[in-house]
């Protein structure tokens, strides 16, 4: 058994087959994969890696099935996809993800082959577990992969505390405790025992308070789309899809570098020398044919705007996030005997979800000393709402002087 000193769950205690995994290369190499990707551009400390989060999963997922009595190899089986749920990760998270899933058809959790090879296959197959199910349950398949992908995963439970802890924020806060006591398991569905409704909203509005002010936060998304728009030309480039899904942070900040098409952008990134934000649009005012545009629509958009304001293409960055979501008011929660879901029972879920529209933003982020003409081409080219959007470029220019003073 291996006591590791964990800063948010105290001492966690790693035996059995998690205890041989843990050193596999697979799982080492989340020590070289940051949980927070480019929050830590609004939020220094945020530094804390892949590895200890996946640590922490795997200690609530165990105080979990303690909880819901399970035992023996099926245990082991949920414990090992706990410990194994982001191996599957490319570098910067969710930063690139997207990037990564158009030319390899992955996603994270799309993680059957790194599972069934190498020392990871060969410590599940020694235990006698097939790393077929494993994946599966990583995947949220099967009567427990809820409880390690689902409504009320045990990896939100640990993200949520983990991250509001390491950039210091207030707004992260849930009681793991108090929701693993309350699980439970009726006719295959993971649910929250009667009397827990507000159990599940604190989980729900954890999430919608982190994400404008954490994980949206107006530095972190510049540098995420332009680490975004760099990794894609580094795959124009010629870099292996596959071989760039498995590099850790730093691999990709040095190919980043060793290129003359992301160079530049590299040196940015280094220096967090951040393009500003020359267009910061609400919902309302933009086109339905821009929400959910595809990347050849964006990048045509970029291309467009960057004629305008007499720039090069790659000096104009379009992010259009995808439509606010609110998976956990999906939660069931037990009330007078019946399961019923969060969003059917709550009235918060529906001024959350207002609240998540009202905060969506289209941003056009350009060099700062170009920021003024490129917001005017951008308005014009996007075809957005010339009262609204036009004014508030007008103030995110004025805005983003001020940016280059805060973290």
């Amino acid at each position: 058994m291996l006591t590791v000193k964990d800063s948010v769950h105290d001492h966690v205690e790693v035996s059995g087959i998690a205890a041989e995994l843990i050193d596999t290369p697979a799982v080492q190499r989340l020590r070289r994969i940051g949980q927070l990707g480019t929050v830590s551009y609004a939020y220094p400390s945020a530094n804390h890696t892949r590895f200890e989060h996946s640590l922490g999963v795997y200690h609530l997922a165990s105080r979990a099935l303690d909880h819901l009595n399970l035992k023996g190899s099926a245990k082991a089986r949920v414990e090992a996809a706990a410990l194994l749920h982001d191996v599957g990760h490319g570098p910067y998270s969710h930063n690139v993800e997207n990037v990564i899933y158009r030319e390899t058809g992955r996603y994270h959790d799309d993680v059957d082959d790194l599972l069934a090879r190498g020392e990871v296959g060969e410590v599940l197959r020694d235990h006698g577990l097939a790393p077929e199910r494993v994946a599966r349950l990583v995947d949220g398949r099967g009567r427990y992969g809820q409880l390690v992908s689902g409504e009320l995963d045990v990896d939100r439970m640990d993200y949520l505390v983990r991250d509001a802890h390491h950039t210091g924020v207030p707004y992260g806060t849930i009681d793991p405790g108090r929701l693993i006591r309350e699980l439970r398991l009726v006719e295959g569905e993971l649910v929250l025992a009667e009397g827990n409704v507000q159990t599940a909203e604190s989980l729900l509005l954890a999430r919608a308070l982190m994400n404008p002010t954490v994980y949206s936060h107006h530095a972190a998304r510049v540098a995420k789309a332009m680490l975004r728009q760099a990794t894609e030309r580094l795959l124009a480039d010629g870099v292996d899809p596959g071989r760039l899904r498995r590099m850790d942070d730093a691999e990709l900040r040095v190919a980043l570098r060793d290129h003359a098409s992301t160079a530049e952008t590299a040196r940015r990134l280094d220096e967090r020398d951040l393009y500003k934000r020359a267009v910061w649009a609400e919902m309302p005012d933009v086109p339905e044919d821009l929400l959910g545009a595809n990347v050849e629509h964006l990048r045509s958009a970029e291309r467009a705007i960057a004629d305008r304001a007499d720039l090069l293409p790659e000096q104009i960055v379009l992010d259009v996030p995808p439509a606010p979501s609110m998976r956990e008011s999906r939660t069931r929660v037990v009330v007078n005997g019946d399961i019923r879901r969060l969003d059917r029972q709550s009235p918060l879920v529906d001024a959350l979800r207002a609240s998540q529209r009202g905060q969506w933003r289209l941003g056009v982020y350009a060099p700062r000393e170009a920021t003024d003409r490129v917001g005017t081409a951008a308005v014009r080219e996007l075809g957005l709402d010339i009262n609204g959007a036009l004014v508030r470029e007008v103030r995110t220019g004025l805005q983003g002087r001020l940016d280059d003073f805060e973290e």
